[in-house]
């Protein structure tokens, strides 16, 4: 409701073409949706199969989705959800997840990955929660929250051995789950894949034996 209220008095501007009144205007979307991503989502250097991974990828998950490398619109997209308290941005980012995903089972639980407590506290919200609860909506697929973190390191500005040593004892699953589902993980974005593939190795350790994952960015390690 506050969002809502904020947006009359301040109207936000569109991450892409700066137009008021939407974070995200229908065509900035399309420029961020039009091109698919065509790269392993796992690694980023090579050509995806119809998988969404490489050959030469071996990771816990077997399907990956990314809706567009993490520049220009998305980029500030993402940024502002995150660092400026845009807190409608989620619906965006979930349209936009649900734009690049391919059809999925009926038995398909989102799981989105957890938010460090710092950032929460300091958002004022769990950023990837809210999204996968909207992209639940346009799917009609429940969520899962099982999946917690056990740590509170964080990755950003972490070099890349210190973002999978960080990953390895980060996450924690809470319940046993049902190996007969399929468990689709969504973050933010993917930059070495330690997160999503320690994250993926706990659902397996708590019984999930189809274990996919989906971005909405991806982003070459500075």
């Amino acid at each position: 409701m506050f969002d809502t209220l904020l947006s009359y008095v301040a109207p936000h501007h569109c991450s892409g073409c700066d137009i008021s009144g939407t974070l995200l205007c229908d065509n900035c979307k399309y420029d961020i949706i039009s091109e698919p991503f065509l790269q392993c989502a796992a690694c980023g250097k090579n050509s995806a199969g119809r998988n969404g991974l490489c050959e030469r990828c071996r990771v816990p998950y077997t399907r990956a989705w990314c809706v567009s490398t993490r520049q220009d619109h998305l980029q500030r997209l993402i940024g502002n959800y995150k660092f400026t308290n845009a807190k409608s941005a989620y619906t965006h980012l979930a349209e936009l997840l649900d734009g690049c995903l391919s059809d999925l089972p009926p038995d398909t639980v989102i799981v989105p990955v957890p938010t460090a407590n710092s950032h929460i506290r300091q958002r004022g919200y769990d950023h990837m929660l809210l999204v996968a609860k909207q992209l639940g909506k346009l799917r009609g697929l429940p969520i899962t929250t099982s999946l917690q973190r056990a740590t509170n390191t964080q990755q950003r500005s972490a070099s890349a051995r210190q973002r999978t040593e960080n990953a390895k004892s980060a996450f924690i699953c809470e319940s046993k789950l049902d190996p007969k589902k399929n468990y689709l993980i969504i973050d933010d974005v993917i930059t070495t894949g330690a997160t999503v593939k320690y994250a993926a190795i706990a659902l397996q350790h708590a019984g999930a034996e189809t274990v996919w994952v989906a971005s909405i960015s991806r982003q070459p390690l500075d």
